[in-house]
């Protein structure tokens, strides 16, 4: 079978397609005739070696996916639709995947849409429920809205009663944040008075912040009292440092999001996540905003529009 498979750890440069041995299936563990693949930061961060997680060399791209299963297998059955979360392999024809992280699929979401989910929308779920606690009514403040975890947060935040405001780095992502559920859009240059003005000099409740580097401070600076913020990554580029003093004096909390680790910790927690989201996903109101949709043969041109920081929403790789 065909998959994209990194070569040599120095970007999207290394990834080629080439073909690989078929999978076999495993006890506890669903095949999947992969459909599209979702592309996320984490594997631009694999295809350099940074990511806390470093495959041996070579490995196949590819941290979630949709598509149907190939054989009965546990509760799973033949031609089921799913969406999975692979964490490697997913940019493939096939994929296997341990039954904890594939989720049944209503028929009402398309493949592509299924493809956009869960590792960013599972994130979304964890980091705003279970880590800040929101609350209807409460303000969220989006950083990277126009990218994948950020637009699903946007979308998730306005599902669950929150008022979002988003920010963008330019003006042409405005929309993107604008169709996953924002009220308000600022763009980064400048969001702290802003966002000052918007909440009538309160502040925002929650920060989601996929970004760091050098918004962080202004972003620590837009946070109401007792304000939590979500440190989910690092798409700027630079780890921020933080000063306590800032937290002690405006009872703040900084806190980080890191679903991977707790999944690997509760393994059943992602199926759980999924089942209190189904409801919402019949429903059409979780609607991830979908970005660029590349071919498999263009698969390191998918990981670069994420390395360039070029995304618009979820980047997908089109499998069959």
């Amino acid at each position: 079978m065909r998959a994209a498979v990194v070569t040599e750890l120095n970007g999207p440069d290394g990834v080629v397609i080439r073909e690989v041995a078929d999978p076999a299936l495993k006890p506890g563990h669903v095949l999947i005739d992969v459909g599209y693949a979702g592309i996320s930061f984490p594997d631009v961060l694999q295809t350099r070696g940074e990511y806390q997680v470093r495959p041996e060399l070579p490995f196949t791209l590819g941290w979630e996916i949709s598509g149907v299963v190939r054989e009965d297998s546990g509760s799973f059955r033949a031609g089921e639709r799913v969406a999975a979360l692979p964490f490697t392999g997913g940019v493939a024809e096939s994929v296997v995947v341990d039954a904890n992280y594939v989720f049944p699929l209503p028929d009402s979401v398309s493949f592509a849409t299924a493809a956009a989910l869960p590792l960013n929308y599972l994130t979304a779920h964890f980091a705003l429920v279970r880590r800040a606690k929101l609350q209807r009514g409460e303000t969220v403040l989006v950083q990277g809205a126009a990218g994948g975890v950020g637009s699903a947060s946007c979308n998730m935040a306005a599902v669950l009663g929150a008022r979002v405001i988003a920010v963008v780095s330019s003006t042409e992502k405005v929309a993107i944040a604008e169709a996953a559920g924002a009220h308000n859009v600022v763009l980064a240059d400048g969001f702290a008075a802003e966002v000052r003005q918007l909440t009538d000099g309160r502040g925002v409740d929650v920060i989601v912040d996929p970004v760091g580097g050098e918004r962080f401070t202004d972003s620590l600076r837009s946070l109401a009292r007792e304000g939590r913020l979500l440190v989910v990554g690092f798409a700027g580029g630079q780890i921020p440092v933080v000063k306590t003093n800032r937290l002690l004096l405006t009872n703040t909390t900084v806190m980080g999001a890191a679903t991977r680790e707790i999944w690997n910790q509760e393994p059943e927690m992602p199926g759980r996540q999924w089942s209190e989201l189904i409801h919402l996903l019949k429903s059409g109101v979780l609607d991830p905003v979908i970005g660029p949709q590349f071919s498999m043969e263009r698969a390191a041109s998918a990981i670069r529009t994420i390395d360039e920081r070029r995304a618009a929403g979820k980047v997908l790789v089109r499998i069959r």
